[in-house]
């Protein structure tokens, strides 16, 4: 898979999330309820205070902001931030005396993320841009990474998780929330860009997960299943693919056999691992 490609097609779907955030219009599969993926992650108390738009912008897969249980004065960084609803919850759990980073490659969704700061009144918090495979952050330099349905965005997972290692300070935590494959998906979405961008077909198996990140040198490491997709999430999952199939990109595969093929075969998962 050519990885320019692939950025393009995701900078340009956040990119197109983003502006529907901003135009109150919500974002496909957003907290508020839309996707599968995304239905019903945060509580309701969490969300008091945030902005509409931090809400209508999450296309996240978990709630890595309590499942990483930070702590006052910590910091913590977020890749793949978008309109910064992980971030906004972080610095509210770090506190004053901690800090929390956004880091989006996206132009429009850190544009939204640093309007949704101002409005939250929030200080302890900076967005950055780059790339989750080149972090512009000092070694050692954090305390928590988390992320939410980021990483398998990736073409460079490793080059993302040595990234990570990087700049954790010993005994530092990774707490990411991602969508983890629990078996062979069909060849055909493992080939869609527009899969890729949609969190599904860049997705590691837990024994890939767990090998490259003790292959940069985590230790601790567990995969903690938070919501497995059933033959009824697989129809409503890939729906979003039946132009494709209309337009044949998937090669005659009929909507029903994919579907079929990817019962169970996905699951949003919490990622831990601790740099020693």
């Amino acid at each position: 898979m050519n990885p320019d490609d692939l950025k393009a097609t995701i900078q340009d779907k956040y990119g197109r999330a983003a502006k529907r955030a901003q135009e109150g219009a919500g974002c496909c599969g957003s907290a508020s309820g839309g996707g599968v993926i995304t239905r019903d992650l945060y509580v309701t108390d969490e969300l008091t205070g945030l902005p509409p738009e931090a809400v209508a912008a999450s296309l996240g897969c978990g709630n890595p902001t309590t499942l990483a249980v930070l702590k006052p004065g910590e910091v913590v960084l977020d890749l793949g931030s978008g309109g910064g609803i992980d971030v906004l919850l972080s610095a509210r759990r770090v506190g004053p005396s901690g800090k929390a980073y956004g880091l989006d490659m996206t132009d429009e969704m850190l544009a939204l993320a640093r309007e949704n700061q101002r409005k939250a009144g929030v200080e302890n918090v900076e967005f950055l841009k780059g790339e989750i495979e080149k972090i512009p952050l000092p070694d050692r330099s954090v305390d928590v990474v988390i992320s939410n349905c980021v990483i398998n965005l990736s073409g460079n997972k490793d080059r993302v998780l040595a990234e990570a290692f990087r700049v954790l300070r010993p005994g530092g935590r990774f707490a990411v929330s991602d969508i983890v494959a629990r078996g062979e998906l069909p060849a055909v979405i493992r080939r869609s860009l527009e899969a890729w961008a949609g969190c599904v077909a860049g997705a590691l198996t837990e024994d890939e997960y767990r090998e490259k990140l003790a292959r940069v040198g985590f230790s601790r490491i567990a995969v903690e299943p938070t919501r497995i997709y059933r033959l009824e999430d697989a129809g409503e999952l890939l729906a979003q693919y039946k132009d494709l199939l209309a337009a044949g990109t998937l090669e005659g595969a009929s909507l029903d056999e994919l579907i079929a093929e990817t019962d169970g075969k996905l699951m949003s998962a919490f990622v831990r691992a601790v740099k020693p």
